[in-house]
C-alpha cells in the first residue's frame, strides 16, 4: 500500500468490489474516516479497507444496511467497551444461525433429490404415473 492510501480503483480490487458500491457504502455511512487528497480523490488506508471487509462479511450474511450503519454509530465507552455493539452482533449471530439451519434442510433436500435422480426414481422413465411423480417432485 502507498504510504498516502489507495485510490478508490485501488481499494475496490483489493477487495473485490465495484467502485460504486464503495462510493455508495460511503454515502449510506458506512464508511468513515476516508481522506481526500487536495484534488478531491479518495484514498483508503488498512482501517478503511478492514471496515470495507467487515461491511462486507456482514452483508453476506443477510444484515441490513440499516443495522451496520447501527453497529457503527454505537457509542464506544470509555474503556473500550462498547454494549450496544456487542448485542448487535449476538442478535445477527443468531440470525446466522437460523439461516444455516435453513440452508442446511434445503442442502438435506437437494441430496436427497440427487440421490433419487441417480438411482433413477424421480419418475422421469415413462411408466411411472403423472400422480407418482407429482409425489415424488416435493
Amino acid at each position: 500500500m502507498m504510504e498516502d492510501g489507495l485510490t478508490i480503483q485501488e481499494a475496490a480490487e483489493c477487495v473485490g468490489l465495484s467502485i460504486d458500491t464503495l462510493r455508495y457504502y460511503e454515502r449510506a455511512g458506512l464508511l468513515k474516516g476516508v481522506v481526500r487528497t487536495i484534488g478531491g480523490q479518495r484514498r483508503y488506508d488498512q482501517a478503511n479497507l478492514n471496515g470495507i471487509i467487515f461491511v462486507t462479511k456482514m452483508r453476506a450474511t443477510g444484515m441490513p444496511i440499516r443495522r451496520i450503519r447501527e453497529y457503527f454509530d454505537a457509542e464506544v465507552q470509555p474503556d473500550g467497551t462498547c454494549p450496544e455493539r456487542r448485542t448487535i452482533m449476538v442478535e445477527h449471530r443468531q440470525s446466522v444461525i437460523e439461516k444455516i439451519a435453513e440452508l442446511n434442510d434445503a442442502l438435506g433436500l437437494i441430496e436427497k433429490k440427487i440421490a433419487m435422480f441417480d438411482m433413477n426414481m424421480l419418475g422421469c422413465t415413462p411408466n411411472h404415473t403423472v400422480s407418482q411423480r407429482v409425489l415424488e417432485s416435493v
